[in-house]
């Protein structure tokens, strides 16, 4: 009976996890991202303890993020109606997930940052130096192509919401305008790293998509690329 027990509650629990990857979008970008760095660990070749503290960090985020989902669920099947002790409730678990993911983030920027400013700088080397006029072009027309495609789906705002992200476009493209006007690896990657926090952010506050945000991330890069090609050849 103690054994049945056992194998009911592993089923429990895994039923809990299928939850919250089934309902929680939020879920599914941890998800994603654990399965990126881990991906990245095995190309980059990460040492033992590198790994523990991947393993830890991803680790915190999803049962933060769990914590988070239950009792959230826990909150709305007990208030009916608004409460400020509820909102306060949710407030701080989704700090504590905040918290986790910036550990995260933190850690694989620690582990990653090495190996990354060697690829990185030779990607970089392959377009020149620009002058910050090149820099303003390239932002501006990643704005008004996020203007674009938002009245293209009728979208109902252009501040939050619809394809793409338009704070992730912008954020990817600084950062991509930073690597390019100052060729340097470590500085792209460190501004990376700040556009991905964007992103998340905008993620976690349910403004946008997990696709969504991808495209933005996608937009704000190639555009700016292109420009920077352009006009420096």
């Amino acid at each position: 009976m103690r054994s049945r027990s056992l194998v009911w509650s592993l089923d429990f629990a895994i039923q809990g996890i299928v939850f919250a990857l089934r309902t929680q979008r939020n879920m599914r970008l941890h998800a994603l991202a654990a399965a990126i760095v881990l991906i990245a660990a095995l190309v980059f070749r990460v040492t033992g303890l590198e790994l523990v503290a991947l393993l830890f960090a991803i680790a915190l985020v999803i049962v933060t993020e769990l914590a988070n989902t239950a009792l959230e669920t826990a909150v709305d099947l007990a208030v009916e109606s608004f409460d400020p002790m509820a909102k306060t409730a949710k407030d701080v678990a989704a700090g504590a997930v905040l918290v986790a993911s910036v550990n995260a983030a933190a850690v694989g920027y620690v582990v990653f940052f090495a190996r990354l400013t060697p690829v990185t700088q030779r990607l970089l080397s392959a377009v020149r130096a620009s002058p910050p006029t090149v820099t303003l072009i390239a932002v501006t027309l990643t704005a008004l192509a996020v203007v674009v495609l938002k009245a293209l789906t009728h979208e109902s705002t252009f501040v939050r919401g619809g394809w793409p992200s338009g704070h992730t476009a912008l954020a990817v493209s600084l950062a991509t305008a930073v690597g390019y006007a100052t060729q340097s690896a470590k500085a792209f990657i460190l501004a990376m790293f700040i556009a991905a926090l964007v992103g998340q952010s905008r993620v976690e506050t349910n403004a946008h998509t997990i696709p969504q945000t991808v495209l933005g991330a996608l937009l704000g890069f190639l555009l700016t690329t292109a420009v920077f090609q352009v006009f420096l050849r």
